[in-house]
């Protein structure tokens, strides 16, 4: 039987919603975070979908505040720490314990190629010294690293590491990663690659991250539900609904474009407006039309509705 872990389930990395002059839209938070915590899911803000390697700290911080006061009670938060200074690293992860934050998350920083001893120091120190539960996030995509797993094996059994968040697209790391840790009561395995979640899920992966759930929550809810009831034929028709969205605005974009067409997506529901901070850039009226176009062509298809938030 699948151990159900204290870290788990739907978190989803919400994007950070903008207004014309780069502040954090409180209005869209709410709304965001009403669509995510009504179905199911828990938010986890500053991470990559939310911008936030271009994040000025006072969007960071002002995000930090309003999460924690707009939760749903008992829920809890995950908040990206990630910076290429450690120092900040830190700091962030105090502001967010102050402030109430149940988790942080952390990936490596971006600039320089760093050794496996590097790694593991990096890290250690960062558990260290971060006051609340940490997650190491591996995400080559954005980092070129790939954290080894026999390394991220040594630095799970450090107290104040609970679990991984893994972006990469590797079927035997994901094969391997459950063999380590399906079993392990103290350390949690999310998955942050849509289009395996629901394999994950039926082989031990204890929840999902994807960038799909600022829309529709909802169906990685059902497929995390579907997976604990061990209804295989539901949780694979919820994972084609999942690649036939991704597909929309992720096909074909580099990561940055893929956000503008997400938030693009996200303000036709109602949820937000396309603002993007420096430097990405919102999609343009055209790209937006044709975004609507083909959600609403692949909705009709399958059957499906989009919410309207108002």
């Amino acid at each position: 039987m699948k151990l159900k872990k204290k870290y788990n389930g739907l978190v989803v990395p919400s994007i950070t919603p903008l207004t014309d002059n780069y502040k954090l839209d409180h209005e869209a938070v709410e709304k965001i975070f009403d669509n995510i915590f009504n179905y199911g899911g828990v938010p986890f803000i500053l991470g990559t979908t939310g911008e936030s390697a271009s994040l000025p700290n006072d969007v960071k911080l002002d995000f930090i505040k309003l999460a924690t006061s707009v939760r749903q009670p008992g829920r809890l938060l995950y908040a990206g720490i990630s910076s290429n200074c450690l120092a900040d690293s830190i700091d962030l992860a105090k502001r967010c314990a102050d402030e109430g934050i149940d988790v942080a998350v952390a990936h490596l920083p971006a600039y320089f190629t760093l050794t496996e001893y590097e790694i593991k120091t990096y890290f250690e120190t960062l558990a260290n010294e971060v006051p609340i539960p940490l997650i190491v996030y591996n995400i080559p995509a954005t980092t070129n690293v790939s954290i080894n797993l026999n390394l991220l094996d040594e630095l799970s059994h450090h107290e104040n590491i609970v679990g991984t968040k893994d972006s990469e697209r590797n079927h035997e790391r994901l094969k391997d990663s459950l063999k380590l840790w399906a079993d392990r009561a103290d350390f949690s395995h999310f998955l942050g690659w849509g289009a395996q979640s629901a394999h994950a899920l039926f082989t031990g992966s204890d929840g999902l991250v994807p960038s799909t759930g600022n829309l529709f929550p909802d169906i990685y809810y059902k497929m995390i539900v579907a997976a604990d009831n061990n209804d295989e034929a539901a949780a694979l028709q919820l994972q084609r609904h999942s690649n036939l969205i991704g597909d929309i605005y992720q096909g074909k974009r580099l990561l940055g474009e893929s956000l503008a067409a997400l938030k693009s997506l996200m303000q036709s529901a109602g949820l937000c407006r396309t603002y993007m901070m420096p430097p990405l850039l919102q999609v343009t009226e055209a790209e937006a039309a044709d975004l609507q176009r083909k959600l609403q062509r692949m909705l009709n298809v399958e059957n499906l509705s989009l919410p309207i938030y108002q």
